[in-house]
């Protein structure tokens, strides 16, 4: 297994990867991700500004990560628990539904909180699907506090639930 920073040949992967993903919510009742959500447009920015990292096993293409500096403008409102100065920011965690429950999401989550950990960032903050128990679930055993609710119309009319980890506790 290895996790690396995805290239331009690793777009398309990427997307099949996010629409695997869509189709294996859906059928758990998740309407989480959508024909405007990831688009190839956001996967192609991510790796143009060198934010998306893969996930592979054995040459398959198993998992992706975007772990980002910017606070999205969604964001600003939320009362989080650190400043808003070295912060970093996880979007489209993604397995393939044929890894699900393998472990492949706990392995990004390592990967992004060792990053985080390395380059002194205070939190690491993300957001997720308020209907996605399980997601919910697994941040909060991995220590990550439910603060707000924000909104993104054009994924779900349902609110996604504001997440932090505070890595560095001498800096609040």
């Amino acid at each position: 297994m290895k996790i690396r920073q995805a290239s331009q040949a690793d777009l398309l992967n990427a997307k099949k990867l996010t629409e695997a993903c869509a189709v294996g919510m859906k059928q758990l009742g998740i309407f989480q991700w959508n024909e405007h959500y990831p688009s190839i447009e956001k996967l192609q920015q991510d790796i143009d500004l060198k934010e998306l990292y893969i996930l592979e096993v054995s040459n398959q293409f198993l998992g992706i990560i975007v772990l980002s500096e910017k606070m999205d403008e969604e964001y600003i409102p939320v009362s989080w628990i650190s400043p808003s100065e070295k912060n970093l920011y996880i979007h489209r965690l993604a397995t393939h539904p044929s890894s699900w429950g393998k472990g492949y999401g706990q392995k990004l989550m390592d990967f992004a909180e060792e990053f985080a950990r390395n380059l002194n960032y205070t939190s690491i903050r993300l957001d997720t699907f308020s209907l996605n128990k399980r997601n919910q679930k697994f941040y909060e055993t991995r220590g990550y506090q439910k603060l707000e609710d924000i909104y993104f119309p054009k994924q779900s009319a349902a609110p996604f639930h504001c997440y932090e980890l505070v890595l560095k506790k001498n800096s609040l």
